[in-house]
Protein backbone atom coordinates (compact mmCIF):
# COMPACT_ATOMS: atom_id res chain seq x y z
CA UNK A 1 0.00 0.00 0.00
CA UNK A 2 1.33 3.43 -0.72
CA UNK A 3 2.72 5.42 2.29
CA UNK A 4 1.44 8.81 1.44
CA UNK A 5 -2.21 8.39 -0.12
CA UNK A 6 -5.47 8.19 2.00
CA UNK A 7 -6.73 4.77 1.24
CA UNK A 8 -9.45 3.09 2.75
CA UNK A 9 -9.51 -1.06 3.86
CA UNK A 10 -12.05 -3.45 2.34
CA UNK A 11 -15.24 -3.47 4.70
CA UNK A 12 -15.26 -7.09 4.21
CA UNK A 13 -11.93 -9.66 3.30
CA UNK A 14 -12.76 -13.26 2.35
CA UNK A 15 -10.50 -14.42 4.72
CA UNK A 16 -12.57 -13.62 8.00
CA UNK A 17 -16.32 -14.02 8.55
CA UNK A 18 -18.80 -11.23 7.62
CA UNK A 19 -18.91 -7.85 9.81
CA UNK A 20 -22.02 -8.99 10.85
CA UNK A 21 -21.38 -11.88 11.79
CA UNK A 22 -18.97 -10.38 14.02
CA UNK A 23 -21.34 -7.77 14.89
CA UNK A 24 -23.62 -10.41 15.74
CA UNK A 25 -21.27 -12.51 17.87
CA UNK A 26 -21.22 -9.41 20.27
CA UNK A 27 -24.92 -9.33 20.06
CA UNK A 28 -25.00 -12.92 21.67
CA UNK A 29 -22.62 -12.28 24.01
CA UNK A 30 -23.43 -9.00 25.59
CA UNK A 31 -27.53 -9.64 25.19
CA UNK A 32 -28.43 -8.55 28.87
CA UNK A 33 -26.94 -5.30 28.95
CA UNK A 34 -28.05 -4.91 25.23
CA UNK A 35 -31.60 -5.64 24.98
CA UNK A 36 -32.74 -6.25 28.60
CA UNK A 37 -32.69 -5.46 32.05
CA UNK A 38 -29.59 -3.78 31.96
CA UNK A 39 -29.67 -0.80 29.88
CA UNK A 40 -29.58 1.99 32.19
CA UNK A 41 -26.63 0.60 33.61
CA UNK A 42 -24.62 -0.12 30.34
CA UNK A 43 -25.80 3.70 28.99
CA UNK A 44 -24.69 5.10 32.35
CA UNK A 45 -21.51 3.63 32.11
CA UNK A 46 -20.28 4.23 28.22
CA UNK A 47 -21.06 7.94 29.08
CA UNK A 48 -18.20 7.53 32.06
CA UNK A 49 -15.83 6.01 29.88
CA UNK A 50 -16.61 8.66 27.00
CA UNK A 51 -15.39 10.90 29.45
CA UNK A 52 -12.22 9.14 30.79
CA UNK A 53 -11.17 8.98 27.65
CA UNK A 54 -12.11 12.21 26.34
CA UNK A 55 -9.87 13.17 28.91
CA UNK A 56 -6.96 10.38 28.43
CA UNK A 57 -7.57 9.17 31.61
CA UNK A 58 -7.26 5.63 30.77
CA UNK A 59 -6.83 4.43 34.29
CA UNK A 60 -10.29 5.66 35.06
CA UNK A 61 -11.99 4.62 31.69
CA UNK A 62 -11.43 1.00 32.78
CA UNK A 63 -11.37 0.40 36.82
CA UNK A 64 -14.28 -0.90 36.86
CA UNK A 65 -16.35 -4.10 36.14
CA UNK A 66 -19.48 -1.52 34.51
CA UNK A 67 -16.70 -0.31 32.51
CA UNK A 68 -14.87 -2.02 31.00
CA UNK A 69 -18.22 -4.20 30.03
CA UNK A 70 -19.98 -0.78 28.34
CA UNK A 71 -16.02 -0.47 26.21
CA UNK A 72 -16.30 -3.81 25.05
CA UNK A 73 -20.08 -3.44 23.49
CA UNK A 74 -19.79 0.26 22.66
CA UNK A 75 -16.30 0.65 20.68
CA UNK A 76 -14.95 -3.42 20.30
CA UNK A 77 -17.15 -4.42 18.02
CA UNK A 78 -16.07 -1.18 15.42
CA UNK A 79 -12.27 -2.34 16.56
CA UNK A 80 -13.22 -6.24 15.51
CA UNK A 81 -14.65 -5.48 12.13
CA UNK A 82 -11.60 -2.87 10.92
CA UNK A 83 -8.44 -5.10 12.67
CA UNK A 84 -10.15 -8.27 10.86
CA UNK A 85 -10.21 -6.36 7.62
CA UNK A 86 -6.65 -5.03 9.01
CA UNK A 87 -5.46 -8.45 9.56
CA UNK A 88 -6.75 -10.18 6.18
CA UNK A 89 -5.18 -7.63 4.18
CA UNK A 90 -1.53 -7.79 5.55
CA UNK A 91 -0.40 -11.45 4.37
CA UNK A 92 2.04 -12.25 6.81
CA UNK A 93 -0.27 -11.78 9.39
CA UNK A 94 -3.09 -13.57 8.29
CA UNK A 95 -0.97 -16.52 7.52
CA UNK A 96 0.09 -16.78 11.41
CA UNK A 97 -3.81 -16.39 12.44
CA UNK A 98 -4.34 -19.33 10.27
CA UNK A 99 -1.50 -21.31 11.31
CA UNK A 100 -0.30 -21.44 7.89
CA UNK A 101 3.65 -21.73 8.98
CA UNK A 102 6.02 -24.21 7.11
CA UNK A 103 7.61 -25.78 10.12
CA UNK A 104 4.44 -25.71 12.66
CA UNK A 105 0.80 -25.83 12.57
CA UNK A 106 0.45 -23.82 16.05
CA UNK A 107 1.12 -19.86 16.03
CA UNK A 108 1.37 -17.97 19.23
CA UNK A 109 0.36 -14.38 19.53
CA UNK A 110 0.68 -11.35 22.05
CA UNK A 111 -1.70 -8.51 21.73
CA UNK A 112 -0.26 -5.78 23.80
CA UNK A 113 -3.75 -3.87 25.78
CA UNK A 114 -5.76 -6.49 23.94
CA UNK A 115 -8.27 -7.01 27.16
CA UNK A 116 -11.25 -5.37 25.63
CA UNK A 117 -11.56 -8.28 22.64
CA UNK A 118 -11.17 -5.85 19.60
CA UNK A 119 -8.31 -7.94 18.62
CA UNK A 120 -9.28 -11.42 19.89
CA UNK A 121 -12.72 -11.18 18.00
CA UNK A 122 -10.71 -9.95 14.86
CA UNK A 123 -7.95 -12.86 15.34
CA UNK A 124 -11.04 -15.25 15.53
CA UNK A 125 -12.77 -14.18 12.81
CA UNK A 126 -9.94 -15.00 10.58
CA UNK A 127 -9.09 -18.78 12.30
CA UNK A 128 -12.66 -19.77 12.55
CA UNK A 129 -12.83 -20.05 8.40
CA UNK A 130 -9.70 -21.86 8.15
CA UNK A 131 -11.03 -24.62 10.85
CA UNK A 132 -11.74 -27.91 9.20
CA UNK A 133 -14.87 -28.91 10.71
CA UNK A 134 -14.84 -31.88 9.04
CA UNK A 135 -11.07 -33.01 10.24
CA UNK A 136 -12.86 -35.71 13.11
CA UNK A 137 -14.14 -37.71 10.41
CA UNK A 138 -11.01 -38.23 8.83
CA UNK A 139 -9.60 -41.55 9.03
CA UNK A 140 -5.63 -40.86 8.80
CA UNK A 141 -3.39 -39.33 11.81
CA UNK A 142 -1.98 -36.94 9.55
CA UNK A 143 -5.38 -35.57 8.20
CA UNK A 144 -6.78 -35.46 11.90
CA UNK A 145 -3.50 -33.00 12.83
CA UNK A 146 -5.23 -29.79 14.55
CA UNK A 147 -3.95 -26.18 14.39
CA UNK A 148 -3.43 -24.67 17.77
CA UNK A 149 -3.81 -20.90 17.68
CA UNK A 150 -2.67 -19.14 21.47
CA UNK A 151 -3.52 -15.30 21.75
CA UNK A 152 -2.14 -13.80 25.21
CA UNK A 153 -4.50 -10.73 25.83
CA UNK A 154 -1.92 -8.89 28.09
CA UNK A 155 -3.84 -5.52 29.75
CA UNK A 156 -2.79 -3.32 32.50
CA UNK A 157 -6.62 -3.43 33.40
CA UNK A 158 -8.23 -6.78 34.50
CA UNK A 159 -10.09 -7.98 31.95
CA UNK A 160 -10.82 -11.52 32.56
CA UNK A 161 -14.33 -11.72 33.23
CA UNK A 162 -14.57 -10.04 29.87
CA UNK A 163 -13.16 -12.31 27.99
CA UNK A 164 -14.16 -15.55 29.76
CA UNK A 165 -17.64 -14.09 28.04
CA UNK A 166 -16.26 -13.32 24.95
CA UNK A 167 -14.59 -17.42 24.52
CA UNK A 168 -17.88 -18.70 25.79
CA UNK A 169 -19.63 -16.96 23.00
CA UNK A 170 -17.02 -17.51 20.45
CA UNK A 171 -17.24 -21.52 21.83
CA UNK A 172 -21.22 -21.50 20.99
CA UNK A 173 -21.64 -19.55 17.57
CA UNK A 174 -17.79 -20.24 16.17
CA UNK A 175 -15.74 -22.93 17.24
CA UNK A 176 -17.96 -25.63 18.20
CA UNK A 177 -15.99 -28.66 19.29
CA UNK A 178 -12.82 -27.18 17.84
CA UNK A 179 -12.83 -24.56 21.29
CA UNK A 180 -9.53 -25.94 22.28
CA UNK A 181 -7.78 -24.88 19.25
CA UNK A 182 -7.86 -21.66 20.02
CA UNK A 183 -6.36 -20.81 23.74
CA UNK A 184 -7.30 -17.54 24.72
CA UNK A 185 -5.26 -16.28 28.14
CA UNK A 186 -5.93 -13.19 29.74
CA UNK A 187 -2.71 -11.45 31.38
CA UNK A 188 -3.13 -8.50 34.11
CA UNK A 189 0.07 -7.11 33.86
CA UNK A 190 2.02 -3.69 32.97
CA UNK A 191 4.18 -4.57 29.83
CA UNK A 192 6.20 -1.85 31.15
CA UNK A 193 7.20 -3.95 34.10
CA UNK A 194 7.35 -7.55 33.10
CA UNK A 195 10.14 -9.77 31.65
CA UNK A 196 9.96 -11.25 28.23
CA UNK A 197 10.36 -14.44 29.76
CA UNK A 198 6.69 -13.81 31.82
CA UNK A 199 5.13 -12.90 28.58
CA UNK A 200 6.66 -16.02 26.67
CA UNK A 201 8.48 -13.13 23.67
CA UNK A 202 10.91 -15.63 22.65
CA UNK A 203 8.17 -17.60 21.46
CA UNK A 204 6.37 -15.19 19.86
CA UNK A 205 5.00 -15.36 15.97
CA UNK A 206 3.10 -12.08 15.83
CA UNK A 207 2.70 -9.25 18.51
CA UNK A 208 -0.19 -6.52 18.43
CA UNK A 209 0.05 -3.17 19.92
CA UNK A 210 -2.83 -1.34 18.56
CA UNK A 211 -4.23 2.28 20.19
CA UNK A 212 -1.72 0.87 22.85
CA UNK A 213 1.52 2.66 21.75
CA UNK A 214 0.87 6.06 22.53
CA UNK A 215 -0.42 5.40 26.19
CA UNK A 216 2.43 3.60 26.98
CA UNK A 217 4.57 6.62 25.95
CA UNK A 218 1.73 8.39 27.76
CA UNK A 219 2.23 6.64 30.83
CA UNK A 220 6.24 6.09 30.74
CA UNK A 221 8.50 7.40 28.54
CA UNK A 222 11.53 5.77 29.31
CA UNK A 223 9.83 2.27 30.17
CA UNK A 224 8.33 2.24 26.74
CA UNK A 225 12.08 2.85 25.54
CA UNK A 226 13.05 0.12 27.33
CA UNK A 227 9.70 -2.26 26.13
CA UNK A 228 10.78 -1.75 22.59
CA UNK A 229 14.78 -2.56 23.07
CA UNK A 230 13.75 -5.33 25.14
CA UNK A 231 11.85 -6.49 22.32
CA UNK A 232 15.03 -5.88 19.80
CA UNK A 233 16.95 -8.16 21.81
CA UNK A 234 14.47 -10.83 22.56
CA UNK A 235 12.08 -11.75 19.98
CA UNK A 236 12.55 -14.49 17.11
CA UNK A 237 13.77 -14.06 13.51
CA UNK A 238 10.59 -13.91 11.82
CA UNK A 239 8.76 -12.58 14.55
CA UNK A 240 6.25 -9.77 13.08
CA UNK A 241 5.52 -6.50 15.04
CA UNK A 242 2.06 -4.71 13.99
CA UNK A 243 1.54 -1.35 15.67
CA UNK A 244 -1.64 1.14 14.91
CA UNK A 245 -2.35 4.54 16.33
CA UNK A 246 -5.26 7.16 15.28
CA UNK A 247 -3.65 9.03 12.35
CA UNK A 248 -2.70 12.98 13.33
CA UNK A 249 -1.57 14.96 15.62
CA UNK A 250 -3.55 12.64 18.16
CA UNK A 251 -0.93 10.70 18.22
CA UNK A 252 1.94 12.72 18.26
CA UNK A 253 4.78 12.80 21.03
CA UNK A 254 6.65 15.20 22.40
CA UNK A 255 10.20 14.59 23.47
CA UNK A 256 12.42 17.78 25.43
CA UNK A 257 10.14 20.96 23.68
CA UNK A 258 9.22 19.47 19.86
CA UNK A 259 6.32 17.06 18.72
CA UNK A 260 6.80 14.24 16.64
CA UNK A 261 4.36 11.66 15.19
CA UNK A 262 5.00 8.54 17.26
CA UNK A 263 5.62 6.37 14.14
CA UNK A 264 9.24 8.31 13.39
CA UNK A 265 10.09 7.55 17.01
CA UNK A 266 8.91 3.35 16.46
CA UNK A 267 11.10 3.53 13.56
CA UNK A 268 13.83 4.58 15.03
CA UNK A 269 13.45 2.49 17.89
CA UNK A 270 13.05 -0.11 15.57
CA UNK A 271 14.74 0.56 12.40
CA UNK A 272 17.53 2.58 13.33
CA UNK A 273 18.64 5.94 12.78
CA UNK A 274 17.14 7.37 9.97
CA UNK A 275 19.66 6.58 7.14
CA UNK A 276 21.13 3.85 9.16
CA UNK A 277 18.15 1.30 8.43
CA UNK A 278 20.87 -1.74 8.40
CA UNK A 279 21.76 -1.17 11.72
CA UNK A 280 18.34 -1.96 13.34
CA UNK A 281 16.78 -5.41 14.74
CA UNK A 282 14.02 -5.05 12.08
CA UNK A 283 12.78 -4.61 8.50
CA UNK A 284 10.00 -2.53 7.52
CA UNK A 285 7.32 -4.70 5.50
CA UNK A 286 4.31 -2.31 4.94
CA UNK A 287 3.30 0.66 5.92
CA UNK A 288 0.36 3.54 5.94
CA UNK A 289 0.26 6.69 7.68
CA UNK A 290 -3.53 7.38 6.56
CA UNK A 291 -5.75 4.53 6.08
CA UNK A 292 -9.47 4.63 6.74
CA UNK A 293 -11.77 1.68 7.88
CA UNK A 294 -15.57 2.29 6.99
CA UNK A 295 -18.27 0.30 8.28
CA UNK A 296 -21.40 -0.32 6.28
CA UNK A 297 -24.12 2.18 7.45
CA UNK A 298 -26.85 -0.66 7.32
CA UNK A 299 -24.94 -2.86 10.08
CA UNK A 300 -27.06 -4.33 12.68
CA UNK A 301 -26.35 -3.47 16.13
CA UNK A 302 -28.22 -1.04 18.66
CA UNK A 303 -24.86 1.23 19.25
CA UNK A 304 -23.31 3.12 16.93
CA UNK A 305 -20.42 0.99 14.81
CA UNK A 306 -17.37 3.40 14.05
CA UNK A 307 -15.01 3.95 11.49
CA UNK A 308 -11.63 4.31 12.12
CA UNK A 309 -8.59 6.57 10.44
CA UNK A 310 -5.21 5.27 11.64
CA UNK A 311 -2.09 4.81 10.78
CA UNK A 312 -0.28 1.52 10.49
CA UNK A 313 3.47 -0.20 10.10
CA UNK A 314 4.11 -3.98 10.20
CA UNK A 315 7.62 -5.06 11.32
CA UNK A 316 10.07 -8.30 11.28
CA UNK A 317 12.49 -9.39 13.36
CA UNK A 318 15.71 -9.73 11.50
Amino acid sequence: MAKDATKTLPTHHTASLPPQHIVDLFKVCFDPELYKNEQDVLSAAIQSVKTDLYNRDYPAAFNSFEKRTAYCTRWSPSRAIAYASLFSQLRPVREVIKCEKESSSSSNVLCVGGGAGGELIGIASIFTPSIDFNAKYATTKSAVQSKRLTVKLVDIADWSAVVDRLKGTMRDVWLFDHSSDLDVQSLNLNVLKTGASDLGVPSLDLITLLFTTNELFMEDKAGSIRFFQMLNKECSSGCYLLIAESAGSYSHITVGTKKFPIQFLIDTLLLGKRGEESEGQWELVDQNDSIWYRAKDDMDYPLKVENMRFFYRLYRKK
